[in-house]
């Protein structure tokens, strides 16, 4: 039998065994795209390379069969490279959208596409705890939010962009009323504790992240109440101090101290802050008048001196977020810089480098013409944009939210979460736009019964081909074209459901990059049932928690 090296490791195989399974043998994982156990190797992906000493060039290790004696390398500089350079040869020419571009264009990175399609089923409680984990506060964003999600919105192009913003409030809203309010699972204590100067949105968010994380944390504010410019600088006819307070509620229930009144730089100093905690963040919003209460952070213009993807200032225990490192007027995006804080924060308390939180890896189509997007929205209802009737007081009623996220196209990828084409662009640092040519044209072919085919996003990899014709399907599939403009297809130009009859759930569930999806994966758009009621949340008048002054009416 063969004995090989590997990666300075060696392992005798069977005669016959290929490169790529000998090193599994080894606990050692080859990148594969086109690879599938149990199917003939294509090596058609060039992801599998490797380098095999006297011999020129790469190798696919999925067809290189195991010689004795060979010596392998699997991850030298010029192997990832080479991977790499593949990698973003198919990404620049795939045609789809691994993000929404109304999550891709919203400052939090909230999953939009995945709350709208938990409202659209009527789970209320998981649509809460998914916009919680990117913006604690989604009754107050969903009052004043700029909307910059829903000028990115493709339902736009069609007729009106979907009200993201009136249903991440329908979103908040319910569950200030809700029997029993979310609150997140807390991971164990850290015995770590971080003072948090600013009450703002931004402080609030990096309160609530790092408590999350197990981090014991106290706000500091000048003020008399928590909220910053939510509470000081929006009118109250905008953002009712009642909806504010409730949903800054739940941070005290999770153990955040609040200490009001209380001015860094005067009652206390940032010096004593720093030998009382572990870490401090300033989220004070606009330096001003602030700035000599932070000795040691410099000024630079009209923030404070931190790095911006890190948020650590020259004093390496201060951190540095919202409008004090970056001036913005929307609070979605202090929000967004809180948790970000809080993710370098926690980093920095568990002794590992700071980082912030970074912006997802997604491929995006470019602009869509009239067709295309026809196509896209194929399936999607067509009723025009949901409006709050004159004289309904509140926003949505739970039959006008679902109506309302029915709309939604779902651009995001149905298999997002799978994509091992994304999953490696990720692992190599793959560049989703370093080679651009002429985009190949949106398609989507949802005739067959099983799937939905999108070809702009085939590669070409020839796993459904093979598995086709292994499991004897008639017709199966076939390449189509040359070159560049190769693809694959029926035969004769038949339907899917023609090539694709006993094959299909195998051929979707090889596919490796979702270029055919089974229905069952795939987003619907669900309108609520006609006779549903039309329930109004519980208007009962109740005492929300006031620990931070009186009690007032939630009225």
């Amino acid at each position: 039998m063969p004995t090989i090296t590997i990666d300075n490791q060696t392992v005798e195989v069977e005669q016959g065994t290929t490169i790529l399974n000998a090193a599994a043998r080894l606990g050692i994982e080859i990148p594969t795209l086109c690879y599938r156990e149990g199917v003939k190797p294509q090596t058609a992906c060039m992801v599998c390379v490797v380098k095999v000493m006297g011999r020129k060039g790469l190798l696919p290790s999925c067809a290189t069969i195991a010689e004795d004696g060979m010596v392998v390398e699997s991850e030298t500089d010029e192997v990832r490279q080479a991977r790499r350079m593949a990698l973003e040869l198919m990404l620049g020419d795939h045609v789809g959208d691994c993000i929404g571009p109304c999550q891709t264009t919203c400052p939090a990175n909230m999953d939009i596409p995945g709350m709208i399609r938990l409202i659209g089923e009527g789970r209320l409680a998981e649509a809460v705890a998914l916009v919680k984990e990117r913006i604690p506060f989604p009754a107050v964003l969903g009052r004043i939010c700029p909307e910059l999600c829903e000028r990115a919105c493709r339902r736009g192009r069609l007729d009106a962009p979907v009200s993201i913003k009136l249903l991440k409030r329908f979103v908040g809203d319910f569950d200030i009323w809700a029997k029993q309010r979310h609150l997140p699972v807390c991971r164990p204590a850290t015995g770590k504790s971080v003072a948090v100067v600013g009450a703002g949105p931004a402080g609030l968010a990096a309160a609530y992240y790092l408590r999350i994380a197990g981090h014991s944390c106290t706000v500091y504010d000048d003020r008399e109440r928590p909220g910053g410019m939510l509470r000081y600088g929006v009118p109250e006819s905008e953002l009712p101090h009642w909806v504010l307070d409730a949903e800054i509620e739940p941070l005290v229930r999770m153990g955040i101290e609040f200490r009001a009144g209380v001015r860094v730089g005067e009652a206390v100093s940032l010096e004593e802050l720093r030998a009382r905690y572990d870490a401090c963040v300033i989220a004070v919003g606009d330096v001003g008048e602030w700035v000599e209460g932070f000795a040691g952070v410099p000024v630079e213009g009209k923030a404070l001196a931190a790095d911006r993807g890190t948020h650590q200032s020259p004093l390496p225990d201060v951190f540095v977020a919202g409008a004090a490192l970056s001036p913005s007027r929307y609070a979605v995006r202090a929000v967004a810089g809180g948790r970000s804080v809080a993710q370098a924060v926690h980093l920095f308390l568990q002794g590992e480098q700071p980082a912030g939180a970074g912006r997802p890896y997604s491929v995006h189509i470019r602009t869509m013409d009239a067709d295309e997007l026809e196509q896209f929205a194929t399936d999607t209802p067509r009723h025009a944009r949901v409006r709050i009737p004159t004289g309904q007081p509140g926003g949505y009623t739970e039959v006008q939210a679902r109506m309302e996220a029915a709309r939604c196209l779902h651009c995001e990828c149905a298999e997002l979460d799978t994509c091992r084409l994304r999953q490696l662009g990720l692992a190599y640092h793959a560049g989703p736009t370093r080679y651009h040519g002429e985009r190949r044209r949106f398609e989507r072919d949802m005739s067959h019964p099983l799937l939905v085919h999108e070809p702009g996003k085939c590669i070409a990899c020839g796993l459904c081909v093979q598995i086709a014709a292994d499991s004897g399907e008639e017709l199966g599939l076939s390449f189509v074209g040359r070159g560049f403009t190769v693809r694959v297809a029926v035969p004769f130009g038949r339907p899917l459901s023609d090539g694709l009859r006993e094959a299909a759930r195998a051929c979707a569930e090889a596919c490796p990059t979702a270029a055919l999806t089974l229905r069952e994966h795939f987003p619907h758009s669900s309108l609520p049932e006609p006779q549903t009621p039309a329930p109004r949340f519980r208007r009962r008048r109740r005492m929300l928690r006031r620990p931070f002054g009186r009690r007032r009416s939630s009225g």
